[in-house]
């Protein structure tokens, strides 16, 4: 090994010791660095818990002093509610004690009452059993009386059977009859004369309640019938309706339902049938074909669908303005609509809806007038027909079937039975009841209300002719005076002024039992006596 490699390790050798001498120094200066920070940082923290701690001992301090503070407070709080629950307490004791006091004086009178009564009951019971004892001995005095009364009236039984020639039981007999036959007399006098001082004090209130109800009512004269007239300016426009060959009168008579008659008529077209709301619905239809002045299938088709839904709304909104007229609250949409349809409908001539309406008016009056609810008697009168314009027609009455509409949409009871029992169908439960029926024939009766088919009101007379000749010693019967007055002609020699009487009397009730009539039906018995002479 040469010198030069000896010094180059040597100098490596002194360089890798100055190396490592140096990083032994640097290491050395860290570790000095670190433990000063660290000794700062620990001084720190000394110094930050001693704040924290000065601060806790604050706030502790502070949250001593609050709590003491509400201690005190709420001792003092509780003391002064112990004194306010111990007054009111001791106040409520003292009322109770009070009432006590009271009541226990009230008591010790009454105890002294009854007491009093108490005696005062002994001494009735003594006087009553000495009238008892009194009473014994007065009745075994009578018993003794009636058994020597009982042998001396056998005694004259037994004289008078022997004088008269018939027996006890006999006579009685005689004697019930002639004694049913003079009470029968009296009991259709006392009928009468019942009858007629009820007249003189009820009729008279009844007929000031009636008077003053149709005073009060506004009323109408409507007349309709099952035909309606088109008024046309030319008779040229009765080509444009028949059209070819009949085609566009046959297209309107199929999508109205309702018959067309265009004959010799000047200026006018006849519209035919039973439903008033087809009627209109084709007079509506023919107004607007002709103006619009094309005629022909499609199109009347298109007219006569628009019509149909107008007339549809235009019902709707009459039922609306009729129950709002009336101040009629709450009604089911569907009677609602049913009451606009009764504007299309008539019975006997008289419009229905005028009818109802006016119906609910006199029942309202009426009602006012007697008592009653005015609302209820309101609303009953405007339904009381609302079964006759039911589009489905089943086969029932119209009172029974309105009473089942108006159960169906939820009307008060009162209401069902006065719509149901107006035409006597049903038992009248409501108080209402007979004001319905009475205002519904007051409408009805009244004169130019309604139109009586001539074969119906013929028959009517000659029923109520037949029925008075069917009592013993009628000879002739008249109806006069448009059925008002029935004249009975009786035999002089089979009738006495008295029988006249009851006879009268017996064919109203006759009437009324077996007829249906409008207004009040007049009987006058006539019983005429001729002697006759001749001289020779």
């Amino acid at each position: 090994m040469g010198e030069s490699t000896i010094i180059l390790l040597v100098a490596v050798i002194a360089a890798l010791g100055a190396g490592f001498f140096i990083g032994l120094l640097v290491s050395k200066r860290k570790t000095d660095t670190q433990e000063k920070q660290l000794k700062d940082r620990e001084a720190a923290l000394k110094q930050q818990e001693t704040t924290v701690q000065a601060k806790a001992d604050i706030i502790i301090k502070d949250a001593k002093s609050k709590a003491e503070s509400i201690k005190k407070e709420r001792i003092y709080e509780a003391k002064e509610k112990f004194l306010k629950l111990k007054s009111e307490f001791e106040e409520e004791s003292n009322r109770k004690k009070n009432i006590l006091i009271t009541n226990e004086n009230k008591l010790k009178q009454r105890e002294t009452r009854l007491n009093e009564q108490a005696e005062k009951l002994r001494g009735q019971e003594n006087k009553l059993k000495e009238k008892a004892e009194g009473l014994e001995t007065q009745l075994e005095v009578t018993r003794k009386k009636q058994s020597e009364l009982e042998k001396v009236h056998q005694q004259k039984v037994a004289i008078l059977e022997k004088v008269s020639g018939l027996s006890a039981d006999e006579a009685k007999q005689q004697l019930i009859k002639s004694l049913e036959d003079e009470a029968n007399t009296q009991a259709t006098a006392l009928i009468k004369n019942i009858i007629e001082e009820a007249k003189l004090t009820a009729t008279k209130d009844a007929k000031k309640v009636v008077l003053d109800t149709i005073q009060r009512t506004a009323t109408e004269h409507a007349i309709e019938n099952c035909v309606s007239v088109f008024n046309i300016e030319s008779d040229d426009v009765k080509g444009k309706v028949i059209g070819r060959e009949g085609r566009n009168i046959r297209a309107l008579e199929a999508s109205t339902g309702v018959e067309i008659i265009v004959d010799d008529t000047p200026e006018a077209i006849i519209i035919s049938g039973f439903d008033p709301v087809r009627r209109e619905i084709a007079r509506l239809s023919l107004h607007r074909l002709v103006i619009d002045g094309r005629i022909h299938p499609a199109r009347i088709e298109e007219v006569v669908a628009k019509t149909t839904k107008n007339i549809e709304e235009e019902i709707i909104e009459t039922g609306e303005r009729t129950v709002i007229d009336l101040g009629i609250h709450g009604l089911h949409p569907e009677l609602i609509k049913m009451i606009g349809r009764m504007r299309f409908r008539s019975s006997y001539g008289q419009n229905l809806l005028q009818h109802s309406r006016e119906v609910s008016n006199l029942c309202a009056t009426m009602a006012s007038e007697l008592g009653i609810n005015p609302k209820l008697a309101k609303r009953a009168g405007l339904l009381h027909d609302i079964g006759k314009v039911w589009p489905e027609e089943p086969e029932l009455p119209h009172a029974l079937l309105g009473m089942k509409l108006t159960e169906k949409y939820g009307e008060h009871p009162d209401v069902c039975n006065a719509v149901g029992a107006h035409h006597d169908e049903i038992e009248m439960t409501a108080i209402i009841s007979p004001i319905i029926q009475s205002c519904d024939a007051i409408s009805g009766s009244r004169p130019g209300a309604r139109r009586e088919i001539v074969d119906s009101y013929i028959q009517r007379l000659k029923d109520l002719e037949s029925l008075g000749l069917e009592f013993d010693g009628v000879s002739k019967c008249y109806a006069i005076q448009a059925g008002r007055e029935l004249r009975v002609i009786v035999d002089a020699d089979n009738v006495t002024d008295d029988q006249a009487g009851n006879l009268s009397f017996e064919i109203s009730r006759k009437i009324e039992k077996d007829m249906q009539y409008p207004g009040q039906v007049k009987v006058t018995v006539i019983r005429e006596m001729r002697s006759v002479s001749f001289a020779k």
